[in-house]
């Protein structure tokens, strides 16, 4: 095992780095001037030359990645052009709210999700099914961004239960985080159900209740065991949706986490955050996926590492 987590995280560098090329290119092909979004739009043009230089964003494309990437390589992720600030201490700063709603949003997914999946398996095609692989179908449908807005005129506004927005103790995590996981239970539901029906089906389930196991046996102690492991594959995918989603919900509700962060710099054009969050969230998403390829093994001992 240890070789295979060697080789994974040797393929991670290289998406790393792949990436960081992708984000660097489009960022400064972008038909806009950061030196002319930081000094203003009314600026004069020398202005605008000397910030450039200062910047060093008056150097050929290639030569300003390879100085990227040296002082990256040195853990310095380089200085926000708007906030003026190193950008490793902003992310430091945003990374632990981000975290707290992405793991309340993952968390409020799975008691959500996976509840309403093994029901549906266990009372495939009767009444109870169909109304949660309704609700599934409402909950995939929906976009984050109406999900929330919803959230805060009915829950926020209307009942006054939970703030409808900004950045505090757990009440603030709330209801971003059911924002998130309205919509992603729905697909560990469908992919748990698929998945326990073709195990409740194999001969070993049929064994099992052969010799008297309970039903609660049958179902948490074999099928769920062997089922969700394709929702394990799913949670490393949902890692990164959940970095792509949060940025819709941090934007609407006004938390302030690295999605909002990436908005800001997006919208002022400052590469250096832009660059920075992008890494950041990428490197987060491999390690996860190496995380949940290791898992598959604690899981299921059937499964081999070669």
């Amino acid at each position: 095992m240890i070789s295979y987590i060697i080789r994974r995280l040797g393929g991670a560098v290289i998406v790393l780095l792949g990436i960081s090329i992708i984000t660097f290119v489009i960022a400064f092909l972008v038909p806009a001037n950061p030196a002319r979004a930081i000094v203003g739009p009314h600026a004069p043009e020398a202005l605008v030359l000397q910030v450039d230089k200062q910047l060093g964003l008056d150097q050929p494309l290639p030569i300003r990645y390879v100085n990227y990437m040296n002082n990256l390589v040195h853990g310095n992720l380089g200085m926000s052009y708007v906030l003026d600030q190193p950008v490793t201490n902003l992310i430091e700063q945003r990374v632990g709210a981000t975290a707290q709603l992405a793991l309340a949003a993952w968390v409020l997914e799975l008691v959500i999700g996976i509840p309403l999946g093994i029901i549906s398996a266990v009372y495939d095609r009767k009444i109870i099914d169909h109304i949660a692989s309704l609700l599934a179908l409402i909950g995939i449908s929906l976009p984050v961004f109406f999900v929330g807005l919803e959230l805060m005129y009915w829950i926020g506004f209307r009942l006054n239960w939970l703030p409808v927005g900004g950045t505090g103790g757990f009440n603030y995590i709330i209801l971003p985080g059911l924002t998130y996981a309205i919509t992603g239970a729905a697909y560990y539901s469908r992919l748990l159900k698929a998945s326990m029906l073709d195990v409740l089906s194999s001969d070993y389930i049929r064994t099992a209740k052969a010799k008297g196991a309970s039903p609660a046996r049958v179902i948490f102690g074999h099928a769920l065991r062997n089922g969700i492991i394709p929702a394990l594959t799913y949670g490393g995918i949902d890692i990164a949706a959940l970095f792509g989603g949060v940025v819709v919900i941090e934007d609407v509700f006004g938390y302030s986490g690295l999605g909002q962060l990436a908005v800001q710099a997006i919208s002022n054009l400052d590469v250096p955050v832009i660059m920075g969050t992008v890494l950041f969230a990428t490197a987060f998403v491999v390690l996860v996926n190496v995380v949940v390829d290791v898992l598959y093994g604690i899981v299921d001992p059937r499964i081999t590492y070669s």
